[in-house]
């Protein structure tokens, strides 16, 4: 998992980490009662009990901070060890839905996502701070899903990773689309429905890449 990249800090000085619990925790809680553009480092730095300094010893300013503080509500997501691919799928996607219907999850995200429209390092930002460290989820579940036989291995290293961004892509995209623009449930039945639909264009991707007959369980 890639590590988060704050600004450069001063030398000699220990960084806390209790430190960078509270004034992520500090971020997020603000975000949700000031909004993005309300939201100061100097209210953050008040709120976490630390120096305005200390902030700025870790990040360049506010972009950064927001982006980390988001990230690290997406770095509790596990994937679940449930004996099928179909059952890791539906549990991971659960976690995420759960997720993103906390406040401060809805406000991070959408306040980050929408500034970063105008700014190009930011988006850069949330890509390397929360969509390449959470395509883990996909290449761990894929490679179980290979040791138990759901899957056929992929000879092409290429379309292996390209295979493996569209499955990020189609259910990021889905469940971010659900909870937070069409504002529907993310429960038990549409999750196993997204990953019927999933798994079923999995197979036929995988199929096509490999030039042969794919073939998914969908036992759960």
């Amino acid at each position: 998992m890639q590590s988060r990249s704050p600004a450069p800090r001063a030398t000699g000085r220990p960084r806390s980490a209790a430190a960078d619990t509270a004034i992520l925790a500090a971020t997020r809680a603000a975000l949700v009662e000031l909004g993005w553009s309300k939201l100061t480092l100097g209210d953050v730095a008040t709120r976490a009990g630390v120096a305005k300094t200390t902030l700025y010893r870790r990040w360049a300013g506010k972009n950064e901070l927001v982006v980390d503080a988001v990230a690290e509500l997406f770095d509790e997501l596990e994937l679940p060890d449930s004996g099928t691919l179909a059952a890791d799928i539906e549990g991971v996607v659960l976690q995420f839905a759960a997720i993103l219907a906390r406040p401060e999850a809805q406000s991070g995200l959408m306040a980050v996502v929408a500034e970063s429209c105008r700014d190009d390092a930011l988006r850069e930002r949330i890509r390397s701070s929360i969509v390449d460290r959470q395509k883990r989820l996909v290449l761990e579940g894929r490679e179980r899903a290979q040791a138990r036989g759901e899957l056929p291995p992929e000879t092409d290293p290429l379309d292996s990773a390209r295979t493996a961004d569209l499955v990020f892509d189609i259910v990021a995209g889905s469940v971010v689309h659900r909870c937070l623009v069409s504002s529907q449930p993310a429960d038990a039945e549409w999750v196993r429905s997204l990953t019927r639909v999933l798994l079923l264009g999995l197979a036929g991707a995988v199929a096509e890449a490999n030039g042969s007959a794919g073939d998914i369980r969908m036992q759960r």
